[in-house]
């Protein structure tokens, strides 16, 4: 066994570790709304439950059956962002980012119902199953760096995440658009629970705007919006984004390399002799 190289991947998650701590222990991370506990308070009971179990809003439906696996699925992401947000935090202390938006960090459950429902309308004969496995922001996250120091803070940010175990699954870098929304939209998968989380890494000017952009973007994905009007929409989004300045560097930005476990020496070792 090659003892130098095992005795730098020690020193190396012992570093990591130690860096967590640290930044775990520094106090809290700059929000945009107060401290918030570690866990998101638990939603009021949904309005939009029939009497049969389903759930109905906006034009939108899903059975009492399906219903109850989106359900099943809200609670598993509640349980799984109490490892997921330290994680988070640290990694926003260290980069020296804004958290913003942390009291959203969980997606409610009637926007993940109509996620869910408006994916199993455009696809006939999807399945919620297949519909759920397509979510990477039950549990999402926002951080924030001014421009100037925007794509140093996104490098160091996601590799922290990724030193931490947690496994990039997507990594949406969309500064180079021409039009329409400008961020870097990344999803992770953490090491312990596998549940899927989202971070989206922001300047102020693109946050602004995507708050601004917000309700066009709703409008917009309704299944029953006119496609005039969705071009309509997407003309006036393209019009916002426009507007904000790509901060040095940022088309370049690329996910950190995947840090994929060490083998087991156990597992190259023969097979016993047959007596």
């Amino acid at each position: 066994m090659n003892t130098h190289r095992t005795a730098h991947r020690i020193v190396t998650r012992a570093a990591t570790a130690a860096a967590l701590a640290t930044a775990l222990g520094l106090g809290a991370v700059h929000t945009a709304t107060a401290s918030a506990p570690s866990a998101a308070p638990l939603a009021a009971p949904f309005a939009d439950t029939d009497p049969d179990g389903g759930w109905h809003q906006d034009g939108l439906a899903l059975n009492a059956a399906d219903n109850k696996k989106v359900d099943a699925f809200v609670a598993r992401a509640r349980r799984a962002e109490r490892s997921i947000t330290p994680q988070i935090r640290a990694a926003a202390r260290l980069s020296h980012a804004d958290l913003i938006g942390f009291d959203q960090r969980l997606k409610s459950p009637d926007s993940l119902k109509r996620k869910v429902a408006t994916s199993m309308q455009e696809s006939p004969g999807q399945t919620v199953d297949t519909s759920l496995g397509k979510i990477n922001d039950a549990v999402r996250f926002t951080l924030q760096w001014p421009a100037g120091r925007y794509s140093q803070g996104v490098d160091s940010a996601a590799g922290l995440l990724s030193s931490w175990g947690n496994d990039s699954t997507r990594w949406s870098n969309t500064w180079n658009r021409t039009a329409g929304y400008k961020a870097v939209n990344s999803a992770w998968r953490a090491p312990r629970s596998h549940q899927l989380f989202e971070v989206q890494f922001h300047t102020p000017e693109s946050k602004a705007a995507q708050l601004e952009t917000h309700k066009l973007y709703e409008e917009q994905r309704l299944p029953g919006t006119p496609p005039e009007r969705v071009r309509e929409l997407q003309e006036q989004q393209n019009a916002i984004f426009a507007a904000v300045p790509v901060p040095p560097g940022a088309d370049r930005l690329t996910a950190p390399a995947r840090h994929l476990p060490a083998p087991d020496p156990a597992r190259r070792l023969p097979a016993p002799a047959r007596v």
